[in-house]
């Protein structure tokens, strides 16, 4: 009895740095740019060696998934509960897209790079999976009810697409950033709409 209640503060106490260590790095992400930041800087942030992250952390990208994992429940508290318009929809990822620039460069960081360790893939796998999951249910409540496999898979990269392309376009100010995406993301919803209409939905 003793012994599992001593190994189960430990699995407490192992968790409770493991959120030490995301909470750290998220703080991070709000002062520094993606790409600036590394495991010594996160450990310091932490407030721990380099070498007691890297027991939580195998690698940087290791503890990226572990924050996007973590952020998916805020996806889905924030995104697609109701059913909405897909326009509506499509404002909804530009505004998370941009409004969560942590989650957006470690998403673009795994689509370009990729992942060598097959357990990394796997785990940003399951998040791709949940999110493009949200993003189906999302779809079907809206009444676009795909026609053809992946549509939802299709709609998300050309959105995602979008706010690589378009988030520093030139303009005079941050407000007209983002009505230029929210133009170019209603554009886009209403093509993949007339496509649905086309193909008889």
């Amino acid at each position: 009895m003793a012994k599992s209640v001593l190994k189960q503060l430990k699995e407490n106490e192992r968790e409770v740095r493991r959120q030490l260590i995301i909470r750290a790095a998220k703080a991070l992400f709000n002062q520094k740019t993606f790409h600036e930041i590394g495991m010594r800087d996160i450990a310091t942030e932490a407030g721990i060696s380099v070498a007691s992250l890297y027991q939580y952390f195998p690698s940087q990208d290791d503890l990226f998934v572990e924050i996007l994992t973590n952020d998916i429940n805020l996806i889905k508290s924030r995104l697609w509960e109701d059913r909405r318009a897909l326009e509506d929809i499509a404002i909804d990822i530009v505004n998370f897209l941009v409004d969560n620039e942590d989650i957006f460069q470690m998403m673009s960081h795994f689509m370009i790079k990729g992942e060598k360790n097959p357990e990394t893939l796997r785990k940003f796998n399951v998040i791709q999976i949940l999110f493009l999951d949200m993003l189906d249910k999302a779809l079907t409540r809206a009444g676009e009810t795909p026609p053809v496999s992946y549509y939802s898979h299709a709609f998300f990269a050309s959105l995602f697409g979008n706010v690589i392309t378009f988030r520093n376009y030139p303009s005079s100010d941050t407000t007209s950033h983002r009505e230029s995406l929210y133009h170019v993301a209603r554009i886009t919803a209403k093509a993949f709409h007339d496509t649905l209409v086309s193909h008889g939905k």
